[in-house]
């Protein structure tokens, strides 16, 4: 995930040049069906058993998830390409995106697993 929102990268810009930036607390990777570097990612699903989760990061460079991140559907949701990182549960600010090695297709009831290690976030 190295494609920063435009968001994220004003906020780098502020720390770069030593002007104290918000941090997040904690982050929350989304499903979508798409992504840009002025929005992160569109398309992100609505009810059904969905919600973003809070994924902690681990490394010393590149930063990969330390535990499985795991979204629970309840129903049938549609066919996501695409996984970004907010600062919020709910709303808040895109901060990153990345296309899926591999759509994802949500038929029915189930969930969809992201192994440890499976995301990781480079400074490219």
């Amino acid at each position: 995930m190295s494609s920063l929102t435009d968001y994220a990268k004003n906020v780098l810009a502020r720390a770069v040049c030593g002007r104290s930036p918000v941090l997040p607390s904690a982050v929350y990777l989304a499903l979508g069906t798409g992504g840009s570097d002025p929005t992160g990612i569109s398309g992100e699903p609505v009810g059904n058993g969905y919600a973003r989760q809070r994924v902690t990061f681990t490394g010393t460079g590149v930063q990969q998830n330390a535990e499985a991140v795991r979204f629970t559907f309840t129903a049938a949701a549609g066919t996501y390409s695409h996984v970004g990182l907010f600062d919020a549960a709910s709303s808040g600010n895109a901060l990153t995106w990345a296309s899926l090695s591999a759509p994802v297709a949500i038929s029915g009831p189930g969930t969809v697993t992201i192994n440890p290690g499976g995301l990781t976030m480079t400074g490219d």
